[in-house]
């Protein structure tokens, strides 16, 4: 009984990355950018709400 053995190779190989040019990495990263400036401001508008609702119990 005979098998014939393949080579192996122990190295893996590189994965090929295709570059796109459909644009849609620069629609990832504007996206982000978006998320990003509304939690910016959401969390400035929840701070701004503390602050104020703090303040006015203070003052009573």
């Amino acid at each position: 009984m005979t098998t014939e053995a393949t080579p192996h190779d122990p190295r893996p190989q590189a994965p090929v990355v295709v570059p796109t040019t459909n644009g849609s990495e620069k629609r990832k990263q504007r996206g982000v950018v978006t998320r990003v400036l509304v939690y910016v401001v959401v969390a400035h508008l929840l701070a701004a709400y503390l602050y104020f609702l703090f303040d006015i119990a203070a003052k009573h």
